[in-house]
């Protein structure tokens, strides 16, 4: 379980916290200040964790939860008049526009895993996935042993790209391994017959086939394997900001509007089109909404 760090604040009449006097601001808060907005980063195509609407609008389960760490930011620095800036990131791009300072935080659907904490930071854990393959449902395919021999796809820049390396050359599937630039694209390698099957995070998965032209046409296989769990990311070393985002999360979950918003983007009928995911939170999640923590597997 993670220790929040204290920070030096003031309550106004208003009911506001404010930066108390004399305190300094470091880090991404001082940045957020200086700049009057914070950069947030999204994914055009994570259902239901950040993806456009029908208006080419960022919505999903990371952007709401983002949404309340900006509230609780303009509150810090009592300043109503902060703005949120938007930045399109991909597999491969997130991490970097995070680590050079582009990106204040990434709302996204990355995963918090040892390799990348030693370029970035995260939150307390969000969301728990498990790696699953998706293959068309005419394929008969139904299992990883299935695959031996085949072209698989990964996108780029993901865990699940080392996951399906590593298995490949530990159980001899002597698979050719494709890599599609994001999850639609990877989707397509599918579709059109280039690959056998794309390997992804179960949630993921179920959004993507559930957004298909023809969802019937594909399947996601029953056999999952051990994922790194999901969280917020932003840079590393900023203590003050960590511990921002965290008193955030940790507030939503102990209140129980964390699993309000799950039941919104996991449960219900999402836009643009009313698709409904029917993805219940697992006993893991619970698990971590009464104990939160910001560990990577292993």
């Amino acid at each position: 379980m993670i220790r929040l760090i204290a920070l030096c604040v003031a309550v106004s009449p208003f009911g506001l916290v404010t930066v108390a006097s004399g305190a300094e601001l470091n880090g991404t808060l001082k940045k957020i200040n200086e700049t009057g907005s914070l950069a947030i980063g999204y994914r055009d195509a994570s259902v239901p964790f950040s993806y456009l609407d029908g208006n080419q609008k960022p919505v999903g389960f990371s952007i709401d939860l983002c949404q309340r760490v900006f509230e609780e930011v303009k509150a810090r620095l009592g300043r109503q008049d902060l703005k949120i800036q938007l930045n399109p990131v991909n597999s491969a791009t997130r991490i970097p526009l995070v680590a050079n300072g582009t990106i204040d935080i990434e709302c996204g659907s990355t995963s918090n895993s040892l390799i990348r904490q030693q370029q970035v930071a995260f939150s307390v854990t969000t969301f728990v996935s498990q790696f699953k393959w998706i293959v068309r449902s005419n394929s008969g395919i139904n299992s990883a042993a299935d695959l031996k021999g085949k072209a698989v796809v990964v996108t780029a820049g993901t865990n699940t790209s080392r996951f399906v390396n590593q298995m490949n050359t530990n159980e001899k599937l002597g698979m050719q391994i494709l890599n599609g630039k994001d999850h639609p694209e990877s989707m397509i390698y599918v579709d059109t017959g280039r690959a056998a099957a794309f390997m992804e995070d179960d949630i993921l998965l179920a959004g993507l086939r559930a957004t298909a032209k023809t969802p019937s046409d594909f399947k996601i296989l029953d056999q999952g394997y051990p994922a790194d769990p999901y969280a917020l990311m932003f840079r590393k070393d900023d203590s003050e900001f960590k511990a921002l985002v965290d008193k955030t999360l940790i507030g939503l979950m102990r209140s129980g509007e964390f699993e309000k918003l799950y039941v919104k983007w996991f449960e219900s009928p999402l836009p643009p089109g009313g698709i409904n995911l029917q993805f219940p939170m697992s006993d893991k999640l619970r698990d971590l909404i009464k104990e939160p923590s910001d560990k990577a597997n292993g």
